[in-house]
């Protein structure tokens, strides 16, 4: 069986993007990672790969056997990709509802996908029929992302720090961290290395407006950012070790996607347009001076058949109408 780490330097080290723009008319910056240029095109590689690093090490992930996940779809990229390129059959549970692309990505990269509907339980379902595969099928290894403390180590020890190093290339420190809650991998573990020497650095994990998972712990109506707010809190998410949710309405993610695309050329998914768009909100009410770092969580082409790809309306109380997108820069 191959190591992992023939696959290391395909994941990681990716740029860190400073975002100058106006709101109402003052300018201001933002910074965020992007992650769109990992292995298959999503922050997801990250936690999928130290998944799997550590599995092996472990003796958990053995020879010939089957990696089977649930996902709302770039993590099943990810393992469909790292699992394959690792010689093990992969089996992907994952919501029917979720964009055609993702599918046909994942049969490409010689996974098997099964979908799942809301009547058989959506993303709960889809978790529980992994369970009933690994069962069925012993020599079957289980990341469950939304459990795994490895999800968070990933970002502790790989984005946390090249978030630090990066920012101090444009001589600054982060005062604030924001990402969507899809596992919430992301979110406290870059959290827990940018406060690990005492720094008060504020982190606060974002989900949409529409659908308030984390702030009413259950599922509450309907969105459209695809991979965040998955029905449920995943295990690994501390909500005592963040601060404040930060709400974003799924169109104003969609307007600022869209935004960055045809402004600065950076084609973003509609989770990054959400991360931007908390992260400018949080820029505006910690004050000019404050560092505030996000994740550009991946890239456009997943979500081509999706609202995206159309005219979405401004509503009142949305942000992006207010933001003037102006340049972009970058470090490694």
């Amino acid at each position: 069986m191959h190591s992992v780490e023939s696959l290391a330097a395909l994941v990681g080290q990716t740029p860190l993007l400073e975002i100058r723009y106006r709101f109402n008319g003052q300018p201001r910056r933002v910074f965020a990672k992007y992650e769109m240029m990992n292995m298959t095109g999503s922050v997801k590689d990250r936690m999928a790969l130290h998944i799997l690093r550590r599995a092996q090490q472990r003796g958990e992930l053995r020879p010939g056997a089957f990696i089977a996940e649930a996902t709302s779809g770039n993590t099943g990229i990810s393992f469909s990709a790292i699992g394959r390129a690792l010689g093990h059959r992969v089996r992907i549970y994952m919501p029917d509802w979720m964009s055609h692309e993702r599918v046909l990505l994942m049969h490409s990269l010689g996974a098997e996908v099964v979908p799942v509907s809301k009547a058989q339980g959506g993303f709960l379902g889809s978790i529980r029929l992994t369970q009933e595969f690994a069962a069925e099928n012993p020599n079957t290894y289980l990341p469950r992302q939304f459990d795994n403390p490895d999800n968070v180590e990933a970002h502790e020890v790989m984005t946390g720090p090249e978030i630090e190093a990066q920012l101090a290339q444009f001589g600054v420190e982060a005062d604030a961290f924001v990402a969507g809650v899809g596992t919430g991998g992301t979110v406290m573990g870059v959290g827990r290395y940018l406060r690990r020497k005492g720094r008060q650095v504020k982190v606060h994990p974002l989900e949409p407006a529409n659908s308030p998972t984390l702030r009413t712990g259950k599922k509450v109506g309907a969105h459209r950012i695809q991979g965040i707010s998955d029905e449920f809190i995943p295990s690994i998410v501390n909500l005592a070790e963040l601060d404040q949710v930060v709400d974003v309405w799924d169109g104003d993610a969609i307007l600022m996607a869209q935004a960055t695309c045809h402004r600065l050329g950076l084609g973003l998914g509609i989770s990054s347009g959400a991360n931007l768009v908390g992260a400018i909100r949080l820029a505006e009410e910690m004050g000019p001076g404050a560092t505030v770092v996000t994740v550009f969580a991946d890239c456009n082409k997943k979500y081509l058949s999706t609202a995206l790809a159309s005219a979405e309306p401004p509503q009142d109380g949305y942000l992006t109408p207010q933001v003037q997108l102006d340049s972009v820069a970058s470090v490694r």
